[in-house]
């Protein structure tokens, strides 16, 4: 069953198969939610608040549109409250093997170390990147949404979509560069 003939199957009445929505998408809103907080606890508040949220508002879910685009909608929204009224700025936690395919080797100590200085620069590189520039690369690369799915989260263009993920790819490379020296 896709995710639609589910949320069909809420909509009219049957409350057991929205727990199917949930065991899909709770990691993967999890695992989005940290490109916005780092206290788990508040990402999984939030992500309980999304699913109650999405929930009581089913029925209002459009069929004929794609329900991961509007559960991440919710999604996005709510981590964005979150980090208006806490007014801080978020710590992002980017991971690299989600990132960059590696192939299975044998693991020295040395590689180690480089690995993780890679992803400590790209965690630094990417906190450096403006959140409309960070988020549309984020969506794309590690959510594995296409331009159509973030231009329903993100409530902008497509063409703008493929902008800002151009525009983050650039930013990533120079300040890679940059701060790579």
């Amino acid at each position: 069953m896709t995710d639609e003939e589910i949320a069909k199957k809420v909509q009219s009445g049957e409350i057991e198969p929205f727990e199917l929505l949930v065991q899909k998408y709770q990691e993967k809103l999890i695992r989005y939610g940290r490109k916005f907080l780092s206290d788990q606890r508040d990402i999984e508040e939030i992500v309980q608040e999304v699913f109650i949220k999405a929930y009581i508002n089913i029925k209002s879910f459009d069929l004929s549109k794609k329900f991961s685009s509007w559960i991440y909608r919710i999604a996005h929204n709510e981590f964005v409250n979150k980090i208006k009224k806490k007014k801080r700025n978020p710590l992002f936690f980017f991971d690299l093997d989600l990132l960059i395919p590696h192939f299975i080797s044998k693991e020295t100590p040395d590689k180690e170390v480089d690995k993780k200085e890679i992803q400590e620069l790209i965690n630094k590189c990417l906190n450096k990147i403006k959140i409309k520039y960070r988020e549309p690369l984020v969506l794309y690369y590690i959510e594995d949404l296409s331009y159509k799915e973030i231009s329903d989260i993100l409530h902008i263009p497509v063409s703008t979509v493929g902008v800002r993920i151009k525009r983050a790819k650039q930013a990533m490379k120079s300040l890679c560069q940059k701060y790579g020296e």
